[in-house]
C-alpha cells in the first residue's frame, strides 16, 4: 500500500511538473493509472485531493488556475520548485560527512553515502581537505540492531499504526500492544519508541529492544494528535529516565560502571572494593541498574530497591 501511494505521487508530481498549461481532474485522471482505476468519480477526487495535499506538505508549490471555460487546473511550475544553488564551505562539508558516519543501518548508510555523492558530484569540497587526523579519526556511530528499528521508522514517516508484542522489564510475558507510533529516539544507546497507546488511551514510550516478534503495520489513521516533535524528545528523557526528581545511593563495584560513575553527584570510596555513589533518581532509573547485574546494590530510597528486585527476579524467571 505504501508503494502504490509513493509510485501515485511521483506520478502526479511529474505530470505537474512536466505541464506547460494547467491540467484538469479529468486530464490528470487519464493519465496516471492508479486513477484510471478509481472505482467511480467519488473516490477518484477523494485520492485526488489527498494526493495533492500530500505532495503540498513535502513541499511541491502547486498552483490552481482557472481557464477561460472556467474550469479549473493544476500545475506545477519548475521555476516555483527549483531549489537554490547548494553553496557550502569546507567547515560545512565537513559537519555533512561526519553525519553521514553516524548511521550504521544499511538502509540509511546507503541513502547517506547516495546524498554525499550526489553533493560532492555538484562541487561540495571534500572534507578531509580541511581537517587533519585528529579529527578524521572521530567516528561517531549510534548503532541499530533491534530488527523492529526499520519497521517502526517507517510507520512514524508515514503515520501508520502498528501492532506488536513488548515485554515490559518486570514481566514474565509479553503483552500485545497497538501504538501510533510518533517517532524514535536514541537515549544511552537504546533506541525509544514514543506513540500513542490506543488501549490505554495515553502515551507511551516503549524501549525497541522489549518488542518480540514482528512489528504489523495497520490500516487507518491515527485517532490522537501527534505532538511537537521537542514535546515527544522530553516524553522519551522523561520515561527513560533523564529527568530526576530525587537522588539515590547506591553501592558499585571498584572498576564497574563507568556510566553511572558520569552521572554520579558524589563518589565515596569504601575501601572494600565497593564504593558509594549518590545518583540522579528519575523514571527507569530501575531498569538502567539492573542492567549492571551483581555490580550494583541499592541502598536507598526503598522504593528503587524494591523495583530493582522485582525486575531482577523476573528475569531469573525467565
Amino acid at each position: 500500500m505504501a508503494i502504490a501511494k509513493a509510485e501515485r505521487l511521483m506520478n502526479l508530481a511529474l505530470c505537474l511538473l512536466g505541464t506547460r498549461r494547467p491540467l484538469s481532474k479529468r486530464e490528470l485522471r487519464g493519465s496516471i493509472e492508479a486513477y484510471l482505476e478509481a472505482g467511480s468519480d467519488d473516490s477518484f477526487n477523494r485520492m485526488f485531493e489527498r494526493d495533492k495535499d500530500d505532495l503540498r506538505e513535502l513541499g511541491l508549490v502547486i498552483e490552481t488556475v482557472e481557464n477561460l471555460d472556467g474550469d479549473t487546473g493544476y500545475l506545477a511550475r519548475r521555476d516555483s520548485n527549483r531549489l537554490p544553488p547548494i553553496q557550502l564551505d569546507a567547515e560545512e562539508a565537513a559537519a555533512l560527512g561526519l553525519a553521514a558516519k553516524v548511521w550504521q543501518q544499511a538502509r540509511l548508510a546507503g541513502a547517506a553515502s547516495g546524498a554525499l555523492q550526489k553533493l560532492r558530484a555538484a562541487g561540495m569540497p571534500e572534507a578531509e581537505d580541511t581537517f587533519d587526523d585528529r579529527h578524521s579519526a572521530l567516528e561517531p556511530r549510534i548503532p541499530v540492531h533491534e530488527a523492529a528499528f526499520e519497521p517502526l521508522m517507517l510507520a512514524c514517516r508515514d503515520r501508520r499504526p502498528v501492532v506488536f508484542e513488548y515485554r515490559k522489564a518486570n514481566a514474565a510475558r509479553p503483552e500485545t500492544r497497538q501504538v501510533e507510533p510518533w517517532t524514535l529516539e536514541c537515549w544511552r544507546g537504546h533506541w525509544y519508541l514514543a506513540g500513542w497507546d490506543r488501549e490505554r488511551s495515553a502515551e507511551r514510550v516503549f524501549r525497541l529492544s522489549r518488542i518480540t516478534g514482528k512489528v504489523r503495520s495497520r490500516a487507518g489513521a491515527f485517532t490522537a494528535p501527534v505532538p511537537d516533535v521537542s514535546t515527544v524528545r522530553e516524553t522519551v528523557e522523561r520515561w527513560a529516565g533523564e529527568t530526576a526528581t530525587r537522588s539515590a545511593r547506591i553501592r558499585l563495584r571498584t572498576e564497574c560502571g563507568y556510566p553511572l560513575r558520569a552521572r554520579a553527584l558524589s563518589v565515596r570510596e569504601r575501601g572494600d572494593g565497593w564504593d558509594e555513589l549518590e545518583i540522579p533518581y528519575g523514571h527507569g532509573l530501575d531498569a538502567w541498574l539492573v542492567e549492571f547485574g551483581p555490580d550494583v546494590v541499592v541502598l536507598e530510597p526503598a522504593d528503587l530497591r524494591a523495583d530493582v528486585v522485582d525486575r531482577l527476579r523476573a528475569v531469573a524467571k525467565g
